[in-house]
């Protein structure tokens, strides 16, 4: 996608309309093997949404992009450090987390857990979460092995993303990947848009309609 494309097909959503709209769901995925369920996940929100994705560069060695649904842009770090060469050009990062009504990293992967919780930023993905406006939802759904799951720092990095205010569609307990079998496996595409959409139009029926 060319640097004018990339930006322009955010900016394209950021017009102003005053009736009822889609929701506007931001996927991304992170480097676990789950990702190969990153177009089921596309699939399941794009009926009910208007869907972006973002992958990280790890991630795309699962992800079928051929199976994304056409409508569906797919942003990754080459678009983020392409889209901006001189002052007054917009920052991709911005522009997304700008668009976005919700927030959805699934998978998320042990190490951008790690990021997310410490704070650090060097890929599109993370950038958006760093810059993300904590009114809005934002959901992980991890995937790991069971023992990275375990591990103490996990619970570190989950307390912290916590305290942010992001919410946790936690992992389920089967046959991993690995071999092994245990707990850190994704929750399925349908449970995780299940959830968001529910609480999504819990909120909307609460209030005037704004999440």
């Amino acid at each position: 996608m060319a640097r004018s494309e990339a930006v322009s097909s955010v900016g394209d959503n950021m017009s102003v309309d005053n009736g009822p709209r889609k929701p506007r769901i931001l996927l991304a995925s992170s480097g676990s093997v789950a990702a190969v369920k990153f177009a089921n996940l596309c699939h399941c929100f794009s009926e009910w949404a208007e869907v972006r994705a973002v992958a990280t560069s790890a991630s795309l060695h699962f992800i079928d992009r051929e199976a994304i649904p056409k409508d569906i842009v797919l942003y990754t770090d080459e678009n983020e450090w392409s889209s901006w060469t001189k002052l007054g050009d917009s920052v991709l990062h911005i522009e997304l987390r700008r668009w976005a009504d919700i927030m959805v990293i699934a998978p998320l992967s042990a190490n951008t857990l790690g990021k997310i919780a410490g704070g650090l930023c060097d890929n599109l993905l993370t950038c958006i979460v760093r810059a993300w406006d904590y009114s809005k939802p934002f959901f992980v759904a991890p995937a790991m092995n069971t023992f990275m799951w375990n591990n103490p720092f996990t619970e570190r990095h989950l307390i912290a993303i916590d305290e942010l205010g992001i919410s946790l569609i936690p992992p389920v307990t089967k046959r991993l990947a690995c071999g092994d079998y245990g707990n850190g496996a994704m929750a399925e595409p349908a449970t995780i848009y299940s959830t968001v959409r529910l609480f999504y139009e819990s909120k909307a029926q609460q209030g005037n309609g704004d999440v």
